[in-house]
């Protein structure tokens, strides 16, 4: 054993002592070494008598000040002379006494090993380029996107932390898998999919509010500042958090439930008027009848409102989405295309509608009209709105011709298109190519060849009302 050592056990063996140290280490890790004036208050008597011992003084106040340098030279007087106080101290505490800066410095380092091992991980599920890895490298690096969340859980439980995040991390890669479809998931089933838990990313919990922070950075939306705001996000995302949250405004459109005509969505037929339609009404849906052949569906609700207020005439058909497609209408397109209608689809010109357009179209062929989003509509569309790198990568797999040549100029211009900059066009063409023409006759050749919807009545009372009819007799 050496002088430092048995210097730093006999202090170790002594508990008056013990205050004393705690101070001289407070000031090395502030200063990196110890200095200054060391003050204890409410000193006891042996506490007194043991440090007036090393300095050569007598202390009879019970708050006790003295400059280390004068402790550390009284050192050189004793029997453990001569010591290195630095190696007093770490033979005192047993570990290496490190600086306030050296603590950050280990403290980061610690931070930097766990975030890489939760990219290796989401590397080994998806690659290096999914959105998951690219969140948490700029998480890291630009202390955003819910990192004050991880560290303060980090600073609990690493561990736990870790589990945490890689649950996120497996999240956030099926919905890059989810938005690629046009398939919603319930809040619930997504949660128990990725995490075993039905209620994992329920709002308020620590798992759904880093899982709004994925959400929030893949689409670049700020995040939620209310619960309206938070279930629009998660709708936007493909999550359901319940069957009313998935809703789609509707005009001039009647629903057939179990072969009957629903009553109240008649009524509103009847009067004119638009309704909401939510995943809960479409349950027993069975059969829809348009106004007209053709149904236009627009992403915005103001140019759905504007649209309804300024036709010259009222016998359309006109849903709004507002913004992606919920599973409320795309439930509802299949039944539009089987009552005969032809669709039109008009969103923003932007990577988000662009893509809307497209999958409709791949998926029902050309009976989807892709309605005003040509490259000559996103000139007069255009905004200054600024298109994020992150969102310009949805235009990459577009395949609609029309389409195809937009995202090249947008791709250009890397700015938004929108709807309520084209809102005369949109209602030029309605009032153009919207009118119903009704055949009145007797003819049953006519209109068994016709094939569209029959309403037939005797004496004045209407008897049938089939979609697809022919004559009866």
């Amino acid at each position: 054993m050496n002088n430092n050592e048995a210097c730093a056990e006999y202090f170790r063996g002594n508990s008056a002592y013990r205050r004393c140290f705690s101070e001289f280490e407070k000031k090395w890790k502030t200063y990196g070494k110890v200095t200054g004036i060391i003050t204890l208050k409410n000193t006891s008597e042996e506490e007194r008598r043991a440090i007036g011992g090393i300095l050569g003084k007598t202390f009879y106040e019970n708050t006790i000040r003295f400059p280390f340098a004068e402790f550390e030279k009284g050192l050189q007087y004793t029997k453990f002379a001569p010591v290195d106080f630095e190696q007093v101290l770490e033979a005192y505490f047993g570990r290496k006494t490190l600086t306030t800066q050296e603590r950050q410095k280990e403290a980061e380092r610690g931070k930097a090993d766990f975030f890489e091992t939760v990219e290796s991980y989401l590397t080994e599920c998806k690659g290096p380029d999914s959105i998951a890895v690219s969140w948490l490298q700029d998480m890291f690096s630009q202390k955003k996107y819910g990192y004050q969340t991880v560290i303060r859980e980090y600073g609990r439980d690493r561990e736990k932390t870790e589990k945490l995040l890689k649950t996120v991390g497996k999240a956030i890669l099926l919905l890059e898998d989810i938005r690629e479809t046009e398939e919603e998931y319930p809040l619930a089933v997504f949660s128990a999919e990725v995490s075993g838990n039905p209620h994992y990313f329920d709002q308020g919990t620590t798992g759904g509010q880093l899982l709004v922070h994925g959400m929030c950075y893949a689409t670049e939306e700020d995040y939620p500042a209310n619960a309206h705001q938070w279930r629009e996000l998660l709708l936007s995302n493909g999550i359901v958090p319940d069957n009313i949250s998935s809703i789609v405004h509707i005009y001039g459109l009647r629903l057939q439930v179990d072969g009957d005509w629903h009553p109240a969505y008649d009524a509103f037929c009847r009067r004119q008027e638009p309704c909401a339609v939510t995943m809960e009404n479409l349950q027993e849906l069975t059969a829809v009848h348009p106004t007209g052949d053709r149904v236009y569906i627009v992403e915005n609700e103001m140019v759905f409102s504007y649209l309804l207020k300024h036709l010259e005439q009222r016998n359309v058909t006109l849903l709004c989405t507002s913004g992606q497609l919920r599973s409320a209408a795309v439930k509802l397109i299949p039944f539009l295309l089987n009552s005969g209608a032809d669709i039109y689809y008009s969103g923003d010109i932007d990577p988000d509608g662009i893509r809307i357009a497209d999958r409709l179209w791949r998926k029902y062929g050309d009976r989807i009209h892709v309605w005003r989003m040509s490259e000559e509509d996103y000139a007069k569309s255009l905004s200054e709105e600024e298109i994020g790198k992150i969102s310009m990568k949805k235009l990459d797999a577009v395949e609609n011709p029309v389409l195809r040549e937009t995202a090249r100029e947008v791709r250009k211009k890397k700015k938004a298109g929108y709807q309520e900059n084209i809102l005369k066009d949109l209602l030029e063409d309605m009032n153009r190519l919207g009118t119903t023409v009704m055949v009145v006759t007797h003819n049953n050749e006519i209109v068994n060849q016709m094939q569209k919807r029959v309403v037939t009545l005797h004496e004045g009372v209407i008897i049938s009302d089939q979609i697809q009819g022919g004559y009866v007799q």
